[in-house]
């Protein structure tokens, strides 16, 4: 159901985060349609979901299906730390016509395998209508689930893929070993996303995708060609930035990067995020021009 590039976008702020640029949203909507992504992700961990009002998600995810008038399929960002509000987020995703919502493993309560297994079977039983992706990123969260959870949650009607972050490509490959028939395992880590797809990973939701859409479709189409050569070749030419990216915590790189690209947009974050420290602000924009992806006028 889910494969290939999936875009966890940005939210654009006006000033000191103070409201959602909606407009710069729908711009960067269609500059990812235009690169030719296969999805969107909104309201996930690169769009601040955690500063966000319950009311501007749902907003969000109806804005964003709206200006994709079917064009790609949109994952939206529903999961919390409290089950009774991830299922009421995932109400308004499937409310709004989103065709999967992305539910990440509880941060900060830290429960037990059992907990997390029953928090999300919970929330698949609650909204049927909205297929649930799994969003495993330790290093967020401090928990992360075990391959045996995973294998059971594979045959919990309703999950249908998971977004693996923790980089580690052994766990990856016990997951895709034991589940790969029953879920669709997309990589969350950039820069590890090619070997991921080697291994038997279906795609990515990615950050890069932000500001070099078009790289990453390239990247995930001669993949999916079997031109290994090449997608080998196009995989160690972004690697720099697909790293850089994450210079200081995500998506404060990512913004500031577009935001230089397309100065319409404000590369503001809500605290307790802030702009990009000098020092990586120039090692960025230098990394972007050297890989022609920003001009030096810019």
């Amino acid at each position: 159901m889910f494969q290939g590039v999936h875009t966890a976008i940005i939210t654009p702020f006006t000033k000191n985060g103070a409201q959602v640029d909606y407009e710069a949203l729908d711009a960067l909507v269609e500059r990812q349609i235009a690169g030719g992504v296969q999805g969107l992700v909104p309201c996930g961990t690169t769009g601040e979901s955690s500063t966000l009002s319950k009311a501007e998600k749902a907003e969000i995810f109806r804005r964003v299906v709206k200006a994709v008038r079917g064009r790609c399929k949109v994952i939206a960002g529903v999961g919390t730390n409290d089950t009774a509000g991830s299922i009421e987020l995932a109400r308004e995703a499937a409310e709004a016509g989103a065709d999967a919502g992305l539910v990440i493993t509880p941060y900060y309560n830290k429960p037990t395998a059992e907990g997390m297994y029953q928090h999300f079977r919970t929330i698949a039983e609650a909204v049927p209508s909205l297929p649930s992706v799994l969003y495993n990123v330790p290093s967020r969260t401090s928990v992360s689930l075990d391959v045996d959870t995973i294998s059971r949650l594979a045959d919990v009607p309703g999950i249908v893929a998971i977004k693996e972050a923790t980089s580690n490509l052994v766990f990856d490959a016990e997951i895709i070993s034991r589940c790969g028939d029953r879920l669709a395992v997309l990589s969350g880590d950039d820069a590890t996303a090619f070997p991921l797809w080697c291994l038997g990973g279906r795609g990515v939701i990615c950050v890069a995708s932000n500001v070099v859409p078009e790289r990453m479709v390239a990247l995930w189409t001669a993949f999916e060609k079997g031109d290994l050569a090449r997608a080998r070749k196009l995989h160690l030419s972004l690697l720099p930035l697909l790293t850089g990216l994450f210079v200081e915590t995500n998506p404060g790189p990512a913004k500031a990067l577009y935001s230089w690209m397309y100065p319409d947009t404000s590369a503001e974050m809500r605290l307790p995020l802030v702009g990009l420290q000098p020092g990586s602000a120039a090692r960025l924009r230098k990394l972007a021009i050297d890989l022609e992806v920003l001009t030096e006028r810019a």
